[in-house]
């Protein structure tokens, strides 16, 4: 059986490499191939899909269930304050430089370290499925929600690796994106014609600002509605006949995406046209044995305001993973190389806890 210092040591080996290879979403084909590469040595059958990588375990069983181990090898591109090479690995007083290392690297090696050191148990009571995936950062189409057909159809939860700090993510919120249309008629302004399409969108933005959500999360708190676009007129005296304005939504796990357009249809004036349905609040009961697992081992549970792959699975699903969300897309990131050994060997314990209890 493979040690937690030899999986570190290999999972550090494997992050130095894939931080060198520059892998922004939808061009992740290099450390598609790089990770194609470190299984075909293992002898490990290794599927692709895309930029999309997965295995199962050795003995793997149709009658099984199977848990899901997932993060992704794409990053965003460099913050424009970098001062190190973002390609460019260094290690300095027990910390990990490079673009990629905390979001979501140290996620990925941990969770590759945990497959493999329980790839070859015989008689495990769950199959394990480790896939690697694809823009994530941008919730892109051919990320993980292109793999979920190919894949059983009897995974029982899932677990997302993104920097937690190995607590344990039970909700985070969902994204609505919507449109705004305030529309008027056109007037000459010194004449006090027409009738202003800033004047409605203001009173609509003016809700969006102020309105409450009835329904307030223990883990996410309040809904969270934000106007960060707006666009309207053509020149200083004329009077605009239309008025686009953008709203960011952040959901709780207690109202669906159709909850919330329904609110708005009711109090606003103006058109409303949603992006996407997509990315959905997600939660994971605190029963799910991988929580319990986690709670065992003394970790804190919490509601992330932060999106990620959780919201297009659609299997209970746990966020957790070494590293500081802070870091994330943040100059000169790092990854703490004792996060990355915790990251490890919490993975492998949660599992365990969870096998011993079948």
């Amino acid at each position: 059986m493979l040690s937690i210092q030899a999986l570190y040591e290999e999972s550090l080996h494997v992050l130095q490499n894939l931080i060198c290879i520059p892998s922004f979403s939808t061009t992740e084909h290099e450390t598609a191939d790089y990770l194609i590469t470190f299984f075909t040595k293992k002898n490990i059958p290794i599927n692709r899909n895309g930029n999309n990588v997965w295995c199962t375990n050795l003995h793997f069983d149709d009658k099984k269930k199977t848990i899901f181990l997932n993060s992704h090898h794409d990053t965003v591109k460099p913050n424009i304050a970098y001062t190190k090479t973002p390609f460019e690995q260094t290690i300095e007083e027990g910390k990990l430089y490079g673009l990629g290392s905390t979001d979501a690297g140290a996620s990925v090696v941990s969770l590759i370290a945990c497959f493999l050191f329980f790839y070859e148990q015989k008689n495990l009571p769950y199959n394990l499925l480790l896939a690697i995936t694809a823009e994530e950062e941008i919730s892109g189409k051919n990320g993980v929600e292109s793999l979920l057909p190919l894949l059983p159809q009897d995974i029982v939860f899932g677990i997302v690796g993104e920097p937690t700090q190995m607590d344990l993510a039970l909700a985070e919120r969902g994204l609505l994106v919507i449109d705004c249309l305030s529309t008027g008629f056109a007037g000459h302004a010194a004449r006090n014609e027409g009738d202003n399409a800033i004047y409605k969108a203001l009173k609509d933005i003016e809700w969006f600002k102020t309105y409450q959500f009835e329904k307030v999360s223990s883990l996410l708190g309040e809904n969270k509605m934000t106007v960060t676009i707006i666009h309207a007129g053509l020149q200083h005296n004329v009077i605009p006949a239309s008025c686009e304005f953008t709203v960011d939504i952040r959901l709780n796990e207690l109202y669906t995406h159709e909850e919330v357009l329904n609110i708005i249809a009711t109090h606003t004036t103006c058109v409303v046209k949603a992006r996407s349905f997509r990315l959905k609040s997600t939660h994971i009961n605190i029963d799910n044995p991988i929580v319990q697992a986690g709670l065992q081992l003394g970790k804190k549970t919490y509601g992330s305001p932060t999106t990620s792959d959780k919201a297009l699975l659609p299997f209970p699903t746990l966020k957790c993973g070494p590293g500081y969300s802070g870091q994330s897309h943040s100059a000169n990131e790092f990854v703490l190389l004792e996060d990355i050994h915790n990251g490890i060997s919490g993975y492998i314990q949660m599992l365990q806890i969870v096998f011993n209890q079948q």
